[in-house]
């Protein structure tokens, strides 16, 4: 007899990418979709994803996704459900803050910072929960992938000029736009241009690690902006016994960043914070959103309709 229970349809939506993820088939493979374009309506792109896919998932069906740039404004969970079809009977919204901690950290208390085109630092104690940063690439995102790139650019540009030293990043940059005065333009005028600039922080980690002096400063200045978000948001969360925090994302597969960014947290005085392996990734989170505890201090942050009714829960502080 086959189980009435609903299989997750778990989503994990960023600006890098979105991995879809249907559940509980056990070993099921990750499906890639492109990223979400936070300049339209974000929603319809999550539903699109949804309906291709759980296309050949036999219902009932329930989707709960972390999804980069979600507001309380506009996340609308019953209006979801009805973009989705019958066969899904319910559907559970979260900010991708929310969803990389729980797969990160699950419900214990920490800190838990996503780097990757973007950036976001949540922590969960005591105090409830505390989001810093994530606030976009015009207004913020200090140390992600954009954030490295535009330094990357802009330090080629003034050695160009001569206002700024030489930098082995410049071959990289000139690899793309043989003629540096006319590269500006050619960026503005494409459509991908965030994660075109974000696709330097590859080139930079790269030549930080070969001993480039810029890339190795830009490196430094990304690592302790990163380090700061997460002082700031174990603080705010109140969590003040044995901190620990997980780092995620692609701005994190720099070595150099890394060790500068946990060498900085473990010194802090009076109370050192450790730098752990996550235990999951954001597409794990993503799936345990149906079943998070109603007085964990996540619950308030998920945003959830059912075909019998609607629980919200509000934007993070």
């Amino acid at each position: 007899m086959k189980s009435s229970l609903p299989s997750v349809v778990a989503l994990d939506a960023g600006q890098s990418g979105i991995r879809a993820r249907t559940a509980p088939a056990e070993g099921t493979a990750e499906l890639p979709f492109s990223p979400v374009r936070t300049d339209r309506p974000v929603l319809p792109q999550i539903a699109a994803v949804a309906r291709e896919a759980s296309a050949g998932v036999p219902g009932p069906l329930v989707l709960a996704a972390g999804i980069s740039g979600l507001t309380a404004a506009d996340a609308d969970p019953a209006g979801m459900l009805g973009q989705l079809g019958a066969r899904f009977v319910g559907v559970h919204l979260a900010h991708d803050s929310t969803t990389s901690y729980l797969g990160a950290l699950g419900t214990a208390p920490g800190a838990v910072v996503a780097a990757g085109t973007g950036v976001v630092t949540l922590g969960v104690g005591p105090a409830g929960v505390a989001r810093v940063d994530g606030w976009g690439y015009l207004m913020g995102d200090a140390g992600s992938g954009f954030w490295i790139g535009r330094r990357a650019l802009e330090a080629v540009m003034r050695a160009h000029d001569g206002r700024g030293p030489a930098t082995a990043l410049t071959d990289v940059v000139r690899a793309q736009w043989p003629e540096l005065p006319e590269a500006y333009m050619a960026l503005q005028a494409d459509p991908e241009r965030v994660s075109r600039v974000a696709s330097f922080a590859y080139a930079v980690a790269e030549a930080a690690t070969s001993g480039d002096t810029v890339a190795r400063e830009i490196t430094e200045l990304a690592a302790a902006e990163l380090a700061h978000s997460v002082r700031i948001a174990l603080a705010r969360a109140g969590v003040t016994e044995a901190p620990v925090c997980a780092a995620l994302g692609g701005v994190f597969r720099s070595e150099a960043l890394r060790k500068t960014f946990t060498t900085q947290l473990w010194a802090d005085t009076p109370r050192p914070v450790r730098v752990i392996e996550p235990a999951g990734t954001s597409v794990d989170g993503a799936a345990t959103l149906a079943t998070l505890p109603a007085d964990h201090p996540l619950a308030t942050q998920v945003w959830s309709a059912t075909r019998e009714g609607m629980r919200e829960g509000a934007a993070p502080r």
